[in-house]
């Protein structure tokens, strides 16, 4: 099986089954990050540029090394690096590159869409890292990983999200990808921070945080995106964390085994503690390594080359 399209741009895009083959993938490209020597020739004489208008911690590095572990040539290139300052528009900068014959452009943009454009006018694979509030599906792929690793397989899981629902494309791309893999997801967060016609994205949403965790096999919580609000949609920030952070008691309520996640930046003491964000409940650090072999798999599985197994 192959994916149908050169870009990953969303998750709505893929089949359960597309989704199902980059999981299984990844599941391979891990085991090179766990060898002595972490690198293979996979994609020797691919190059990669790894486009990023926002900053960025997790994702921009973990696709750099996901593309070094595979021999290609990864190239860097932020906004302020960029003729953008002086005025190019991001068409302008898209045909550049797109001369340049890059096999794949790893998007992250403030604007909703600006991958989408990207993937119109060039006919380099492009992999979106971020657009705005609209969607993260790497993220979500790594979180799907995550949960399919801890627990065997999304379908029938309950899958609780708590937070900024409305503002995160963190949530938008998980709620997709796991009710197509047979999760059901129930959100929770202040009013002001759930979406009109929420429902319609696939999920529930529950009246409170005690609700929300109640059953649920994991549970994931979101930062607040102050970076997307025009003006701050809470009274303040303890409130916000007595309602609406994870708590050991809230954490009661959820399925025997359960497991704590978060996409990180982490505000510790606000959506969650220190001792659940390192106790044993967290699998964090899980999401941060599955990052890159789900980025591995996608540069495999779009920039083709030798087996990844091979040495």
């Amino acid at each position: 099986m192959i994916l149908k399209s050169k870009d990953i741009l969303d998750l709505e895009s893929l089949s359960a089954d597309e989704i199902g083959l980059i999981l299984d993938t990844a599941e391979r490209m891990g085991e090179i990050s766990r060898r002595p020597v972490k690198k293979v020739p996979t994609l020797r004489g691919k190059t990669i540029i790894l486009f990023f208008h926002e900053p960025s911690t997790r994702t921009k590095t973990s696709f750099d090394i996901a593309a070094k572990r595979m021999s290609a040539d990864s190239i860097g290139m932020s906004a302020s690096s960029s003729s953008m300052v002086k005025g190019e528009t991001l068409a302008d900068t898209a045909l550049t590159l797109e001369a340049m014959n890059p096999d794949v452009i790893v998007m992250r943009h403030s604007s909703a869409g600006a991958p989408h454009m990207m993937a119109r006018l060039v006919t380099s694979s492009v992999i979106n890292a971020g657009d705005g509030m609209h969607a993260h599906p790497t993220q979500a792929l790594l979180d799907m990983l995550t949960l399919r690793q801890k627990l065997g397989s999304l379908e029938g899981k309950r899958v609780a999200i708590i937070g900024d629902i409305a503002h995160s494309r963190v949530a938008r791309s998980n709620i997709n990808g796991m009710t197509k893999m047979g999760a059901s997801v129930v959100v929770a967060g202040p009013p002001s921070m759930i979406p009109y016609g929420a429902e319609s994205l696939g999920c529930k949403v529950a009246a409170s945080v005690d609700e929300a965790v109640e059953g649920a096999d994991a549970v994931m919580m979101l930062r607040i995106q102050k970076e997307r609000q025009e003006n701050f949609l809470f009274s303040s920030v303890r409130e916000y964390a007595a309602n609406y952070g994870i708590t050991r008691e809230r954490l009661m309520r959820a399925n025997d085994g359960a497991i704590v996640m978060h996409p990180g930046p982490m505000n510790r003491g606000v959506e969650i503690p220190s001792d659940i964000a390192d106790g044993p409940w967290s699998v964090v650090l899980d999401q941060v390594t599955n990052g890159v072999a789900v980025r591995m798999a996608l540069f495999y599985l779009l920039a083709g080359g030798r087996d990844a197994d091979s040495d």
